[in-house]
């Protein structure tokens, strides 16, 4: 399993990579270029499922007490009651930039499924937001992966979760702001898109506000 998720991971960044690059070339070259613009916006769609898949996969080995994976070891336990398992995908650094990863690629999903309200500034945001998607990945993959393999001995049994998450209102509380903090990543993305192609009047601001408002 662990080789899935990591797969997952880096097949994200590499479509993150592509969506920003072929973005920029498509808002640089303008028009002729739609079909370039347009295989970015999948890419970008495809990043969603490809950071569900291992976002999936790593809640999948807390349930199945797969402690050669040394985050599930450091994060969960035999005991550890099922829906508790959950929060095992946001209790520790790895998990959480995981999962700060898969709610920005669920915004940039939505965003892009909505694009025909304006194909130029939703592309631009679009850039923006695999950039940051972009950062995000760098980290997963290489400073901070969660499918990290345990040496040595496989223990039999974990550290478990967190006595501070193990409260059905603390479980909640970090996705909570997570959907905030990251919600936020698409006004600025909106914001600095309309910035640079110089938008004219405020219909971007009247665009963002449902974005602003669900984020708060």
């Amino acid at each position: 399993m662990a080789e899935i998720g990591s797969f997952a991971l880096l097949l994200a960044l590499a479509l993150s990579l592509y969506s920003f690059l072929a973005g920029i070339i498509a808002l640089v070259e303008g028009e002729g270029s739609e079909r370039i613009g347009e295989t970015a916006r999948r890419a970008g769609i495809a990043t969603f499922a490809a950071v569900l898949l291992a976002s999936v996969v790593l809640v999948i080995c807390a349930f199945r007490d797969d402690f050669s994976i040394a985050y599930i070891f450091h994060h969960s336990n035999r005991d550890l009651p099922g829906p508790y398992k959950f929060a095992v995908l946001w209790s520790g650094q790895e998990g959480s930039l995981l999962f700060w990863s898969l709610l920005l690629a669920a915004y940039g999903f939505v965003l892009r499924l909505r694009y025909k309200t304006d194909p130029r500034l939703f592309a631009y945001a679009g850039v923006v937001l695999s950039g940051v998607q972009i950062f995000f990945l760098l980290l997963l993959n290489f400073a901070a992966h969660p499918f990290a393999i345990m040496q040595g001995n496989i223990p039999a049994d974990g550290n478990g979760l967190n006595p501070l998450l193990q409260y059905p209102e603390m479980v909640i509380h970090p996705p909570m702001l997570y959907l905030g903090y990251v919600g936020f990543t698409v006004p600025f993305a909106f914001a600095l898109g309309a910035l640079i192609m110089k938008y004219p009047g405020e219909k971007w601001i009247h665009i963002t506000r449902r974005w602003t408002m669900v984020t708060w």
